[in-house]
């Protein structure tokens, strides 16, 4: 469990990182971001409620990387989706469509490490301990994501995606982010961003 201390320590590294990150790749958002808007002809840049911190809704940033379709509003995404564009292929797999989370860290509705944010329907549903989720920011990596790397791939190989992601993955990353909570550290999350860039 994170004290008082260790969440000051995290957000200094958040906001100085964030900034660094921000600093590098803002042209690499810009190009994604007119790539995206031609391809789905509207605004590049995708932005969804999703349960944060104490279970409170914000809104992430992302680049856009599918056609809007309202035949399938599905939010379980599997690797051979038809709504996915193709610069969405490469952007989802090299996470370049994750950049612009730089600025929901930088801001404060996330952090650099941490359970990644889900819709509703799965963290604001937590009952018990397992809410101790919840009181730390989520993030754009986490040792549960980094487990589930290929959790499209995954998902497009089992029979039912929507079932497998809620019963199986889900109750999986709960108990990854709650063992990652339970030993924080620095370290660790420089260790974990370090994974996530090196694939």
């Amino acid at each position: 469990m994170l004290g008082f201390q260790d969440k000051i320590i995290k957000r200094v590294f958040d906001i100085s990182f964030a900034i660094v990150g921000i600093s590098l790749s803002w042209w690499l958002m810009l190009l994604a971001w007119i790539v995206a808007s031609i391809e789905t002809k509207s605004n590049g840049l995708f932005m969804q409620k999703r349960i944060g911190y104490q279970g409170k809704e914000f809104l992430v940033f992302k680049i856009k990387t599918m056609y809007p379709n309202t035949k399938n509003n599905s939010t379980v995404t599997t690797a051979n989706d038809s709504r996915i564009t193709k610069s969405g292929k490469f952007f989802r797999r090299y996470k370049i469509d994750e950049l612009p989370q730089l600025f929901n860290v930088l801001f404060g509705s996330m952090s650099f490490v941490g359970p990644r944010p889900d819709v509703r329907g799965f963290a604001d549903k937590l009952q018990g301990e397992d809410r101790v989720i919840l009181s730390i920011k989520p993030g754009i990596t986490s040792p549960a994501s980094i487990k589930y790397k290929n959790e499209e791939e995954i998902l497009a190989n089992v029979e039912n995606p929507i079932e497998y992601n809620k019963n199986v993955i889900w109750r999986d990353k709960v108990a990854i982010n709650k063992e990652y909570i339970k030993n924080w550290s620095l370290k660790n999350d420089i260790l974990y961003i370090i994974k996530t860039i090196t694939g």
